[in-house]
Formats: structure tokens, sequence, C-alpha cells
């Protein structure tokens, strides 16, 4: 239209920006030449929240709504608020889920959205980093772990990994990506390192994605501590994985073990 311009730096006044708005204005700036993925090119990534503390439950909404390809769907208080918000016809593809909330936590509605809506992947976030947290939410069905602590450039490769590879997690040292499969993520079920696997390894695996100790699974399967090591040590370089949490990823990914 005539007499209109783009607007420039010496705009800046009539838009002033609150200083604790400045990080996010910097993560968008970041992130506004970046390549978009082939599947959020037409239509962006919806994403819904359940978080039962408001800030960062806002802080979170707000960074999201800073990524290209990315839009908040809806912000839910708990779990049993999530699922009255949530709508058949407008499904979120990403939903964050907080792992304890006062009324139905992300436990059990990572498991009803798994039966219910097995599209939805679900990321789970936590303020700790506990390791059988991250083994309960992933055999619920949820597609990955978040530290609540990372930074935002980490939190957008997981929404970006979540939509690409389908699963993330974060290591347990660094907020560091364990990743799953390493080379061979993007591999089919039947892929070459699931059929070299022992009939013990399969089962030190379905384990290992329990909260069970090693010393546990050591009893559980009548060998020794040392053995146990062992089965850990191969299938680490067996599946590329750095962690016992990648080796959980591996198992709920391929159906070694269900909820």
């Amino acid at each position: 239209m005539k007499g209109l311009r783009s607007l420039g730096a010496e705009d800046a006044h009539y838009f002033p920006i609150h200083p604790a708005d400045k990080s996010i204005a910097l993560t968008a700036e970041r992130y506004t030449s970046r390549t978009v993925h082939p599947a959020m090119q037409n239509a962006k990534i919806n994403v819904a929240l359940a978080d039962d503390h408001i800030l960062v439950r806002n802080g979170l909404s707000r960074l999201i709504r800073s990524f290209d390809g990315y839009k908040v769907l809806f912000e839910a208080s708990d779990g049993k608020d999530f699922l009255d918000k949530l709508d058949a016809k407008l499904l979120p593809d990403i939903a964050l889920m907080d792992v304890n909330m006062p009324e139905m936590n992300g436990y059990e509605t990572t498991l009803w959205l798994k039966k219910k809506y097995p599209q939805i992947k679900v990321l789970a976030l936590s303020m700790y980093n506990d390791e059988q947290a991250i083994f309960r939410m992933l055999t619920c069905g949820a597609r990955g772990y978040l530290l609540k602590a990372v930074e935002p450039q980490e939190f957008r490769k997981a929404l970006d990994l979540i939509v690409e590879k389908g699963f993330y997690c974060c290591n347990q040292r660094g907020g560091q990506m364990v990743r799953g499969m390493g080379s061979n993520r993007e591999l089919p079920c039947s892929s070459q390192a699931m059929i070299s696997l022992k009939t013990r390894e399969i089962e030190f695996l379905k384990w290992a994605a329990t909260e069970l100790t090693y010393k546990d699974i050591a009893d559980k399967m009548c060998r020794s501590t040392r053995t146990i090591d062992g089965y850990r040590d191969d299938l680490f370089l067996k599946l590329s994985v750095r962690s016992r949490v990648g080796l959980a990823m591996f198992a709920v990914r391929h159906g070694y073990v269900s909820p």
C-alpha cells in the first residue's frame, strides 16, 4: 500500500523491549536465518505445553513462538487440564510434558496419550536429572526427556530432532544429546545391530530400561555384576550409545519394553 514503509532500527523507540524479553528476542534473531526442515515448510509444527509452574510455562511458550516453524497450540496447568483442552480435530504435533504435576502427572498423561493419540510426540520436561524418572517416562511413551535448565539452542535442537528423527534425550552430564542409535539411528527395526543381539543381551536391555540398579539386574538374571557390566559395555559398542538412558531409548523405540 502507498505511504507504508518497512520498520527499521530508528523505529525501535516506538516498540520498546522489556529487559526480561531481551533473551527471547536474541534467540528469535539467532534462528531467523536457520534452515527450516521440510516438515515445517508448508505448515507450522503445533506444540502444546503442560506445566504447573506459570512462569516456566509462559517462558517456554514465549520461546517456542520465537522459533521459525513452530507455534503454541495451547498451555495447560496439569495433565487433566491438558486433556480437557485437547481437540481431536486439531491435535498438537509435540506435547511438552512436565513430569511432576499436582493433578494427573506426566506419567499418567503420557500413557493416556500413547494409547489414544500415539501420533502426538511427547517430550518430557523436568527440573531434576532423575534416571528413574527418565526410564519411566520413556516406557510410558515419551519420545525424549529434556532438563529445564538447558540452553535455548538445545531446546530448539530437541524440538527439531523430535520432528525429524522422532526421538531426543539429554545426556546425564552437561545436557548433551544421547544419540540413541548413533549412526544407525535412522535404520529400521530389522537393522543389523538388532539382528546381532544375543538372547542375554536382549534380556539385559529390557531390564536396563527399568528402575532397577545394575546389582538388582544381576540378581534377576542370576549373573555376577561383572558379567552385567560386560553386557552393558558390549551394548554400548554395538548400539553406539554412551549411557544407560541411550540403552533405554533404544529398547523403547524398538518395542523391547512396553508400559
